[in-house]
């Protein structure tokens, strides 16, 4: 059985409250129940932090034991290169995702410090690009 690990950074706590018309209406933890029970063979685990030293220190507990991260790092994926130093740091593959399409939105947005780091980027797809990124790293 594959272990991933799911990442969310600042203010995805705020799914299901948080601009509406951008992320949705649903909840992670909801979503999370639906994507455990869409890969029942797997084991996700989810961890969400405002803090990104929380984000690093995550990165660093699972990235050498897990078989792939989900990442989706908010606002730190336009500013923190700690975050992408963590990814170049561990030894299993994580694919960053986002839920709205970033290209699509404010242009300080367009821009990822940790893309290059990754092994794979999902944008635009909803909460949708969570079960792309699980599906990919099941089948890595």
């Amino acid at each position: 059985m594959k272990r991933i690990q799911i990442i969310n950074g600042p203010n995805l706590n705020l799914l299901g409250k948080r601009e509406p018309t951008v992320y949705g209406n649903q909840t992670f933890e909801d979503y999370f129940q639906e994507l455990k029970q869409l890969f029942p063979n797997a084991q996700l685990d989810y961890f969400q932090s405002n803090t990104e030293g929380a984000l690093i220190d995550k990165l660093h507990e699972t990235g050498f034991t897990y078989d792939g991260i989900v990442l989706n790092a908010g606002a730190y994926t336009h500013t923190s290169i700690a975050i992408a130093d963590a990814i170049r740091s561990i030894t299993v593959p994580v694919i960053e995702v986002h839920i709205s399409n970033v290209f699509k939105r404010e242009e300080y947005r367009h821009h990822s410090y940790l893309s290059e780091a990754c092994k794979g980027c999902i944008v635009g797809f909803g909460m949708d690009s969570y079960r792309l990124a699980v599906d990919s790293i099941l089948h890595f």
